[in-house]
């Protein structure tokens, strides 16, 4: 770290580095790993180069920083007292990320072959995999504890899984109502499992209720 490492020299600005990120995320979302500019980034961010390559010595090491925050961003503890409400907090999950303005972008960026490999592994390794864990632990308690056929074909399932939401984007055709619970349900029944007893979708959202113009 810079401060660390200069000792009694100026302490590095936290919300610049917060600044720069943003920025970078947004331009690596749009322009992708081969067009994204260390100069322009520096420029939309307000500060300049040299501040910039302080922190990140290339575009390598930035776009790197720029996967690690993703990972920070997007960590959350899901809790749920079964595997079928495990698999739908899952998947609320992965739609509120997925969902943010220019994570598909970033997606697409991701399987461009212009994409250093090394960040592409890293955003594997750092954003895919531990989603990918956590639904296939989910899938696994459940085939685990007798709620799935026990040939339950899982490796296909967890594809399916997050697989079903990028082919409706690509399809342009709009998410549904409770998409995280219809997808659910419809894996789990695939998958030789009953619904279990008690658990519904939750309500669509209330236009008047969460307008922010309606008086509290």
């Amino acid at each position: 770290m810079e401060s660390a490492s200069r000792g009694s020299g100026r302490a590095r600005d936290s919300a610049i580095d917060a600044r720069i990120l943003a920025v970078a995320g947004r331009h690596l979302a749009r322009d992708g790993y081969a067009g994204m500019s260390l100069a322009a980034v520096a420029q939309e961010a307000g500060t300049t180069r040299q501040a910039l390559y302080r922190r990140w010595p290339g575009k390598a090491e930035l776009a790197a920083a720029v996967v690690a925050a993703l990972a920070e961003e997007d960590r959350t503890d899901v809790a749920a007292d079964n595997p079928f409400t495990t698999l739908v907090a899952e998947l609320t999950d992965f739609q509120r990320g997925v969902s943010k303005s220019g994570r598909l972008s970033l997606v697409g960026t991701m399987l461009q072959d212009t994409t250093d490999p090394d960040l592409r592994a890293r955003y594997r390794a750092r954003v895919i995999a531990p989603r990918r864990a956590r639904l296939l632990s989910a899938l696994e308690s459940a085939r685990r504890q007798g709620h799935l056929a026990a040939d339950a074909d899982l490796e296909i399932a967890l594809t399916m899984c997050t697989g079903a939401w990028y082919a409706r984007e690509l399809a342009g055709a709009p998410i549904p109502p409770n998409w995280p619970y219809r997808t659910a349900s419809l894996l789990w029944r695939a998958l030789g499992g009953t619904i279990p007893a008690g658990t519904a979708p939750p309500p669509p959202p209330n236009p008047q209720r969460d307008s922010p113009t309606d008086p509290a």
